[in-house]
């Protein structure tokens, strides 16, 4: 079960955690790399103009500056500076800029994956922290980017997803597209602030949506009403569409947004059964999304909210006048993690990667240990030497307590063997060519 971190908002992990991490972290970089993706690292630090340029989250972003300059009128202004450094709260902005920048020395369409901290100034919550791995995949186009790369996205995020020790999940998409048109095919003309509300759906409830579409946006009950009917409509298939044309609203960008929503559900219905739902309550709070919207949600843990999410972009990163549209999704492995551990859904095989401790019969065999341990290395195999000649019941115990689960001992005449401290089980073996079986070579993460 995960502790309670000390400095609240900033997770730290124990070794069998960690372990656990580790192989959610590895689970994804191959299914990324099995699908083309190549990995970059960004800085840490952007601009606050570069950081808050789309999508007004000032109040979540942690301003960057020297202790020395506490004090100072530069300090003290740096809010209100563009130039001023802060800690990146997610990794699509810095992507956009990176992209501009080695536009030259890239090849589109670009498929990248990036796995890094980031930081948000929220109030610390379960499932919500201060400072949090991200692991994101985007493909990025020059001038254009065919619809087609929104469909394999979420279908790479099923297969990713799906090789993780976690519950059954659904990815939850809509379309910007479909919700814009409809909105101004009902006359509110303010789609970006209707978008905001109806996000609020699941946290404040469709009344309160209501209310707020009318006291805040100009919204006449009936209009109200009709953007709610929009936002109740969820299908596992695409009968949606045919839900969204009853409401009787005519648009051509609604009719886009349809259409393409209608593509990633039907391959998804083929090549994802049970893992996508088309869901047009789903809005996503950042203003640079511009088609596909995504959030994905563990069944039975609805509450966590979103382990993954993202979409579409095609104005986020330009150059004079070339601009790079991308489609992306970002899962939140601390989120994840967080999760599996504190309800147990998964756990190590066991909480160090080694797999045999070679004992000491006396304090002269350190060497000769040694040279045992080199020989396992070399095939793979993780190994410790013991660090002091006790008894063997003792080496056994440190063993045990470590959750190492073969013991090597070596005699004086030089006669090896080795013991499954588990079953209690020993036999004689070779260092050159003994292994363990495969299920104890690397530690095992599988669902509890």
């Amino acid at each position: 079960m995960a502790r309670t971190a000390s400095l609240s908002g900033f997770p730290e992990w124990l070794p069998e955690e960690r372990l656990v991490e580790l192989h959610v972290l590895d689970t994804l970089r191959r299914v990324f790399e099995l699908h083309g993706f190549s990995s970059i690292e960004t800085r840490a630090v952007e601009t606050v103009g570069q950081l808050l340029r789309k999508g007004e989250i000032d109040k979540e972003v942690y301003g960057l500056s020297r202790l020395q300059d506490e004090e100072s009128d530069e300090a003290k202004s740096s809010k209100g500076d563009p130039h001023a450094l802060a800690l990146h709260f997610d990794l699509t902005v810095p992507f956009a800029r990176y992209v501009v920048e080695n536009a030259g020395y890239l090849a589109f369409p670009f498929r990248r994956y990036q796995v890094q901290k980031v930081w948000r100034g929220e109030r610390p919550q379960e499932g919500r922290a201060r400072e949090f791995t991200q692991a994101d995949i985007d493909i990025v186009g020059d001038g254009e980017l065919p619809f087609r790369y929104d469909v394999e996205i979420a279908l790479v995020i099923a297969e990713a997803l799906g090789a993780l020790p976690i519950p059954d999940f659904l990815l939850r998409i809509n379309n910007r597209k479909l919700a814009e048109g409809f909105y101004n095919g009902i006359g509110l003309t303010d789609t970006a602030g209707v978008l905001r509300s109806i996000d609020k759906l699941e946290k404040i409830g469709p009344a309160k949506v209501a209310a707020l579409l009318q006291s805040e946006l100009g919204a006449t009950p009936e209009q109200a009403e009709s953007a709610l009917k929009l936002a109740s409509i969820r299908t596992e298939d695409t009968s949606f569409v045919e839900q969204v044309r009853a409401l009787g609203v005519r648009n051509e960008l609604l009719e886009e947004g349809l259409n393409e929503l209608e593509q990633v559900i039907a391959a998804a219905v083929q090549r994802a059964p049970g893992r996508v739902v088309a869901d047009l309550s789903i809005a996503r709070g950042l203003d640079y999304y511009t088609g596909t919207v995504v959030e994905t949600v563990l069944v039975g843990h609805e509450q966590l909210g979103s382990i993954c999410s993202g979409g579409r972009y095609d104005a986020l990163a330009s150059k004079g006048n070339r601009t790079f549209p991308g489609v992306g999704l970002s899962i939140g492995v601390t989120r994840l993690v967080s999760r599996i551990l504190s309800q147990d859904l998964a756990k190590a095989s066991r909480s160090v990667p080694t797999a045999v401790l070679v004992t000491l019969t006396n304090d002269d065999s350190w060497g000769a240990a040694q040279d045992v341990a080199e020989k396992l290395r070399a095939r793979g195999i993780a190994t410790e030497v013991a660090a002091k000649a006790e008894k063997f019941g003792k080496q056994i115990k440190f063993a045990d307590r470590r959750g190492i689960p073969f013991v090597w001992f070596t005699d004086d005449d030089g006669k090896h063997q080795v013991k499954d401290i588990r079953s209690g089980e020993q036999t004689d073996a070779d260092p050159a060519s003994w292994a363990p079986a495969e299920e104890d070579l690397h530690v095992q993460v599988t669902m509890a």
